[in-house]
């Protein structure tokens, strides 16, 4: 192996928020987790509501940002309808005449 290329490795202490924490080995020396096999519904076999960091609300926030959106592009739209209509082509401004 070549020297100084490879990153350190520890034996890293995972954290879990469920309190549960153990030894793996990592090139960092501490790491958080949100779920672990301790306490995930998949592996303890409950069912849990899990609400990481608000994504809910962040999901809802997103789709209240697009209806805003949606609803100015409708009024845009209704307002381009309004305006008179012009001719773009010498065919259409014949075809209007007839």
């Amino acid at each position: 192996m070549k020297k100084d290329i490879h990153p350190q490795y520890y034996q890293a202490k995972v954290s879990c928020a469920c309190g549960n924490s153990f030894i793996v080995g990592s090139t960092k020396q501490a790491i958080q987790t949100d779920i672990c096999s301790a306490c995930h519904p998949f592996f303890t076999g409950e069912q849990r509501f899990i609400d990481t960091q608000g994504r809910v609300e962040k999901f809802v926030k997103k789709q209240q940002v697009a209806a805003k959106h949606l609803a100015t592009k409708k009024a845009k739209n209704q307002v381009a309808e309004k305006k008179e209509y012009r001719p773009r082509t010498l065919r259409e401004m014949l075809q209007k005449k007839q």
